[in-house]
């Protein structure tokens, strides 16, 4: 870990650090959420060790609250977690090339630590150190963090009085803020935003965010026009 972290920029050492600080905060969130919707204290935190997907693990915990089943929670937390098949093709080679090292990876294969790596695709071995420093301190702040939650969570009851719900999608808003400087992917988020909250209000839950998908269209390039054919 130490070779590793000699590899990392004096910037990259401090936005991981920060970015691990808030995966830990998300963690506590997220155990103190569980326990308080009636779950166990451990079942959260196997969760964390075993799933280890933020994303996958509040929606098992949203299910389960709203009194869904576990073969719906688990189907549904299996396709939010779909994305991941994309990020080991692209990965697969920083990773490492050993079978232990890929299964390893594989588990800490987060969008954090996609980002971070993909950011820094021209220089591999930085983009080696910086996705195992970031995996592996994730699993570990967010397990730690999910334990803290996990025992808060039977002292406060009432979450959502603390704002803790909020804490995940402030985390994925400050991860995704960068991209937001490119103008397409701006629109495309936008778009994707307004059709989302307009739809809110009638649909149920869940179906307004797959709608969102339509800010893609910002991406279609527009036809061109038919060069007049000469005489």
């Amino acid at each position: 870990m130490r070779s590793i972290w000699r590899t990392l920029t004096p910037s990259l050492q401090r936005d991981t650090l920060a970015m691990a600080g808030a995966i830990a905060v998300v963690g506590v969130s997220f155990g103190a959420i569980a326990v308080a919707s009636g779950m166990d204290w451990w079942i959260p935190s196997a969760l964390s060790v075993l799933v280890f997907a933020g994303g996958s693990q509040f929606m098992v915990v949203g299910v389960v609250a709203a009194g869904g089943g576990l073969v719906a929670a688990v189907a549904g937390a299996l396709l939010l977690n779909a994305r991941h098949l994309p990020f080991g093709l692209a990965l697969g080679d920083i990773m490492g090339r050993r079978p232990l090292a890929r299964i390893v990876g594989s588990h800490l294969l987060i969008d954090e630590s996609v980002a971070f790596a993909m950011a820094q695709k021209n220089d591999s071995a930085r983009a080696r150190a910086v996705f195992w420093f970031l995996g592996t301190t994730a699993f570990v702040v967010w397990n730690l963090g999910t334990i803290v939650g996990a025992a808060a969570g039977q002292v406060i009851g009432d979450t959502d009085a603390y704002g803790l719900d909020a804490a995940f999608p402030a985390a994925l808003l400050a991860l995704v803020l960068p991209a937001l400087k490119n103008a397409r992917t701006r629109n495309v988020a936008l778009l994707g935003a307004v059709v989302s909250l307009a739809t809110t209000p009638f649909l149920p839950a869940g179906v307004p965010v797959l709608l969102s998908l339509a800010g893609l269209v910002v991406l279609v390039p527009a036809p061109k026009k038919n060069e007049e054919v000469a005489a």
